[in-house]
């Protein structure tokens, strides 16, 4: 009796880690190939260097360079070919900004549309410090000070000299 559910304990064992190994290899199988790279290592070293200065659409805080997104995959085809029709990097930036906007740029221009981005933490940090100084300020009015009794005295006089003594 006691073989026999050993026997099924082991069997269970092993049908888990053949289970486990099988999921290894599937997500192995499944993984994307790595993105197609330019034939001339030039060029691939000119895509990544603007590549790096683009943000991924798809990604949070990731350069469109160390992006895994199919999105980025496609935007760097396109830089790729753009480059290839020798384009100048500028011209590139500017045909993604008109596309996707300033969001693109990792080094948003400076203009009215983004002067909230560039002097808003400034602004809010200077708030900040006269609320600040406007609230303590205002605090101190608000608290009264009251004298001390002379049994409050003499207790702190005395707990002075045990301090004192010690």
């Amino acid at each position: 009796m006691i073989s026999s559910v050993r026997f099924q304990l082991i069997v269970i064992v092993r049908l888990c880690v053949l289970a486990l190994v099988l999921l290894i290899f599937c997500g192995i199988s499944l993984a994307n190939e790595a993105p197609l790279v330019a034939e001339d290592p030039v060029l691939e070293k000119r895509m990544l260097n603007l590549a790096e200065n683009l943000r991924c659409l798809v990604c949070q805080n990731e350069s469109l360079a160390g992006s895994r997104a199919e999105f980025a995959n496609d935007l760097r085809r396109e830089i790729r070919e753009q480059m290839q029709a020798n384009k100048s990097d500028n011209e590139i930036i500017e045909f993604l900004v008109a596309r996707y906007g300033d969001f693109v740029l990792y080094d948003p221009p400076m203009k009215p549309t983004t002067w909230l981005l560039w002097f808003g933490p400034f602004v809010f940090f200077l708030g900040g410090i006269v609320s600040l100084i406007f609230y303590l300020k205002h605090r101190r009015a608000q608290v009264k000070e009251s004298p001390l009794t002379e049994h409050q005295r003499k207790r702190i006089e005395s707990l002075m000299k045990a301090a004192n003594k010690d």
